[in-house]
């Protein structure tokens, strides 16, 4: 959810009042009944983003209504920058890209993917990248959060239950305070509207996407509100839309089991080196006895104090067994005073706090945070609103899944949030999309990809298996996902049927640049979806 690289500055906001379509322009699409009149925003006032930056790297800003239904009423900016086509003979259209979230910025996303996309791809798409609402350099957001309370990973204990509770009521009462005239149109329906007036405002019959994590369930969105401007879509990493969202956070917890069972029999092959076990068995023992060991006294190590549940809060790396075993090793040593294991040595304290979910040493804006619960709250009305079904879904869930499932089922601020304002998307009109997936993804895991492929019908899957990390496509250049979806944008075809291929775990060596691709650059550490 941090920003891919420092915020850009904007300027030149367009002024005068809000224009609507003119009767010889399209009407809104049939499939979205809540766009009471399409919005249709002046064309950008392109400038340079910054004198640091390219000259070809251009940045402008929308405006855009707070809210759909009243076109001319309050307005929101809306930042978005663009990279043209190097080639303009050979351009087909627009490439929208988010980084995912929500709560992340892409407004530097085709700097970024300029490098990174290979040359047929790159020539036929002007790529364009935006902060979405709320977020950035996009009219932000802000609950007035302390860093404390931005932490949502919070263990069940039935002896701090209550100030649970306590906390997720204060963050909701906060964030209605501050920002509660905006927060209720802070949602994925209305960021794919934004997406559409950029179509508009860019004068595009159609635009091409490319989203990650959340982008998946955002780009799915689009697809359904406006069908008949979809064009090539790719998912990647993608969210389930039967899930959204608290099943989305209670998946993390159902599929950590096999991720862990499997991060056990990596580790056990590699006793010699991490000194966990010989066997599954002896590796999961190691493991447990050190989390209740750190939860009774916690393990001073790299000028931190790690308790059992900050431990359990480590469960995206047990989706790359090299990531978890050095730190697990590295703790356990720490616990035994005794010395690192020399697999260990790695681990450092800023790979510890990424590891441990921690985040950055200083303290830092709440605007992220701000708009994940807007967007998890607002975007549906499936969660529970009394603080006993989370105590009971919180105590199941621990019992069933050891790793993560009282973080996963315990309360969270959406229990007190206002109604949303719209329901959520039903994905009903097929979709012609390509969906990217890697076997072992920490935040979207392979059944939340199944589950997308199986809401878009028409919809084409890629699967990598062997694959960790989270995301695919440029951001692993060796991945066998690549040559698929590169085939796609470059020529519109979906292949014939769903593809599996199979790609050899080495994250640290794939993921550096290969001489014909360079990486695209996201945090190391994960984001939400």
């Amino acid at each position: 959810m941090k920003r891919l690289a420092p915020l850009l500055a904007t300027a030149g906001l367009l002024a005068g009042a809000l224009p609507l379509l003119t009767a010889g322009q399209a009407a809104a699409d049939p499939a979205d009944p809540a766009a009471v009149q399409e919005y249709g925003p002046p064309k950008p006032a392109w400038h340079r983003c910054s004198a640091e930056q390219p000259a070809a790297y251009e940045c402008a800003t929308l405006k855009v209504p707070l809210d759909y239904h009243k076109p001319r009423g309050r307005t929101l900016d809306l930042a978005i920058s663009r990279m043209k086509s190097p080639d303009p003979a050979k351009r087909r259209g627009v490439l929208l890209m988010n980084p995912g979230g929500p709560g992340g910025p892409g407004l530097d996303l085709p700097l970024m993917a300029d490098g990174a996309l290979p040359r047929q791809v790159r020539e036929q798409y002007d790529l364009i990248g935006f902060d979405p609402r709320g977020v950035g350099a996009s009219s932000p957001i802000s609950c007035g959060l302390t860093d404390a309370e931005k932490e949502f990973q919070r263990a069940y204990r039935p002896e701090t239950y209550a100030s649970d509770v306590a906390w997720a009521r204060t963050v909701a009462d906060k964030c209605r305070e501050k920002s509660g005239d905006v927060l209720p149109y802070i949602t994925t329906r209305n960021t794919a509207r934004d997406m559409d007036a950029i179509r508009s405002a860019l004068g595009e019959r159609r635009i091409s996407y490319l989203g990650y994590s959340y982008g998946t369930y955002l780009g799915a969105v689009y697809t359904q509100l406006f069908p008949s401007r979809t064009d090539r879509f790719v998912l990647d990493s993608a969210v389930d839309p039967q899930r959204i969202w608290r099943g989305m956070m209670q998946v993390w917890a159902t599929e950590a089991e096999p991720a862990f069972a499997r991060w056990t029999r990596w580790t056990a092959e590699r006793d010699a080196d991490y000194r966990l076990g010989a066997t599954p068995e002896a590796v999961s023992a190691a493991f447990w006895d050190l989390v209740a060991r750190a939860d009774r006294d916690p393990v001073e190590f790299q000028g931190q104090k790690v308790t059992g549940d900050d431990i359990r809060r480590a469960r995206p790396l047990f989706f790359t067994p090299a990531q978890a075993a050095p730190l697990v090793s590295a703790l356990k040593a720490a616990a035994d005073g005794r010395p690192v294991p020399h697999g260990a040595e790695a681990v450092d304290a800023a790979h510890l706090r990424a590891a441990l979910g921690g985040g950055a040493a200083e303290p830092s804006s709440d605007n992220a945070a701000a708009v994940v619960w807007s967007v998890l709250c607002g975007d549906t009305d499936a969660w529970p609103r009394d603080p006993e079904r989370y105590r009971r879904d919180a105590e199941r869930d621990k019992a069933r899944y050891p790793l993560y499932g009282d973080m996963a089922s315990t309360i969270k601020p959406c229990a007190f949030w206002p109604r949303p304002a719209e329901a959520a998307t039903p994905m009903r009109l097929p979709a012609g999309v390509l969906t990217v997936q890697n076997e072992w993804d920490s935040q979207t895991p392979l059944v939340s990809g199944q589950g997308m492929h199986r809401a878009l019908r028409g919809s084409r899957m890629v699967t990598a298996l062997g694959g960790e990390g989270h995301t695919v496509y440029l951001s692993d250049p060796g991945s066998c996902v690549n040559a698929t979806v590169d085939s796609y944008l470059t020529t519109g075809r979906l292949p014939a049927r769903d593809v599996t291929c199979t790609t050899t775990p080495a994250p640290a060596q794939r993921r550096q640049a290969l001489p014909d691709r360079a990486p695209l650059p996201f945090p190391a550490a994960p984001r939400l979806f």
